[in-house]
């Protein structure tokens, strides 16, 4: 029987910090998948209904498309923390050795 401390639960991350291959197809379908079925799912709302059913549809979109930039945003900002990593770690680097990086 395994410890508690060493579940499987949560995918590992590799020795660079980027996530495995299990946690990938997770964020592919938390990125695209989930945001593709709401809109998808509005649109049929609307095909097949009538005119309340278009007002419905169109907000079952919406919600899809927020899902969406929301996620978008989110990978925005992550990046941006990367950046300001690396040009802290050249900061770093040139307080020691007098020159920038290359």
């Amino acid at each position: 029987m395994r410890p508690r401390s060493q579940s499987k639960a949560l995918p590992e991350e590799r020795a660079d910090g980027a996530p495995g291959a299990m946690a990938g197809w997770l964020l592919v379908a938390i990125r695209y998948v989930v945001p593709a079925v709401v809109v998808l799912t509005g649109t049929v709302i609307m095909a097949l209904g009538g005119e309340a059913n278009l007002e419905g549809g169109a907000g079952i979109i919406s919600a899809g498309l927020a899902i969406y930039f929301l996620n978008w945003l989110v990978r925005a900002g992550a990046a941006g923390e990367r950046v300001r990593d690396s040009e802290d770690a050249a900061r770093e680097y040139f307080d020691v050795h007098g020159r920038w990086p290359d």
